[in-house]
């Protein structure tokens, strides 16, 4: 037998070439430009290229006073704007040393929890629309728009809620709300199935996902990748049940820490459609526990200038994304002296380098799209 290699131009074979993905906006991640090193059709090198919609919100902090900081934390990850707050106003509480009224923590975790909703069916929706699935986004625009009705019923916006406040919650509910987000709730679980059934049960999508971009938990670890990324390779590691804070501690008989082992794109699908079910359940259990509390406050009565006391504080929640971090320095002035942020999409994103070397390019956006970022909370 003969072999016969047959050269194609100018030693092109042996060429590798650079190309520039984005910046795009794909879909509704943000703006994002990826650098690769090509070979033919398989990734020899990843390397993303941040910092398209960075507006300098660390640095704005630094000119806002203790309300107005909300504003600015709040955008970072657009999906996820309540629980942005959370982490500001928590670690401010903190440096205060001030205890939130019991309703307004029962409030905060249930309207945690319906964000955390909503942020999944966003990717529930959108990571098959990248693989060439148009139908499920159009259900997941259905659902979103129940659990959107009932969040800008209590706190007048869509997505940027600004409905937290240091010391509590900016108003109490309003009449007869807890009845109509229950029966939001009940409707957006009768009709996950779409997601059990036309998404997971799709051969073509399993094709494309099972076995694709593999991130081990060594990787896991090196990157601080978090949230249903990180447990999709077995970490299993949950703020809401390791170090409670709001009411977890109580809801740890029906919170569910989703894990998988395999660590592929399908994985971190199924970590997260879990993880939305278990999120209905854990809104159920907070609208049964505030039926039962009685009348109260739902905020701290604040001086007219807010400052903090001396000092520094370390707030992370378990924000929808992953890990939500929160370093508050303060002079005892109105305005922090220094406030960091500790994005989850940000080391989320990092993975791509250890993820798409060795990969075929049309399993990139498989990848890219798997790992549910939101590229305003990398940029910052």
């Amino acid at each position: 037998m003969t072999e016969t290699t047959i050269g194609i131009g100018g030693a092109a074979e042996s060429t590798d070439m650079v190309l520039n993905i984005g910046p795009q906006h794909p879909s509704t991640h943000g703006v994002l430009r990826l650098r690769i090193v090509l070979d033919g059709e398989r990734v020899q090198h990843a390397e993303p290229v941040v910092g398209y919609m960075h507006r300098g919100a660390e640095k704005l902090f630094e000119a806002r006073d203790y309300r107005q900081i909300i504003m600015l934390a709040n955008r970072h990850d657009w999906l996820s704007a309540f629980s942005n707050e959370l982490g500001v106003v928590m670690a401010v509480e903190r440096m205060l040393g001030m205890e939130v009224p019991e309703r307004a923590v029962w409030t905060r975790t249930l309207l945690a929890e319906l964000n955390r909703v909503l942020n999944h069916l966003m990717f529930l929706g959108s990571y098959p629309l990248e693989l060439g699935g148009i139908t499920p986004v159009f259900h997941a625009f259905r659902e979103r728009e129940e659990l959107q009705a009932v969040m800008e019923e209590v706190s007048g916006g869509r997505m940027h809620y600004m409905f937290n406040r240091v010391g509590g919650l900016k108003e109490d509910l309003p009449a007869g709300w807890l009845g109509r987000a229950r029966d939001a709730v009940a409707s957006v679980r009768s009709r996950m199935d779409v997601y059990d059934g036309l998404v997971l049960g799709n051969e073509i999508f399993r094709a494309r996902t099972r076995g694709v971009g593999v991130l081990s938990a060594g990787a896991v670890h090196a990157y601080g990748v978090s949230g249903p990324i990180a447990r999709a390779s077995g970490v299993d590691f949950d703020l809401r049940r390791d170090e409670p804070y709001l009411a977890y501690g109580e809801l740890s008989q029906t919170l569910k820490v989703v894990t998988r082992t395999e660590g592929d794109c399908l994985a971190r699908f199924e970590c997260l459609l879990e993880q939305t079910h278990n999120a209905l359940d854990l809104a159920d259990a907070c609208l049964d526990r505030m039926a039962e509390l009685a009348p109260g406050p739902v905020n701290q009565r604040l001086p007219k200038v807010l400052k903090a006391p001396e000092g520094h504080t370390y707030a992370w929640t378990e924000n929808p994304l992953g890990v939500n971090g929160y370093y508050l320095v303060s002079k005892g002035e109105k305005t922090p002296y220094r406030l960091k942020l500790r994005s989850a999409s940000f080391n989320n994103i990092q993975a791509l380098t250890e993820l798409l070397p060795g990969t075929l390019v049309a399993d990139m956006v498989a990848i890219l799209g798997s790992l549910f970022f939101v590229v305003g909370d990398i940029d910052k």
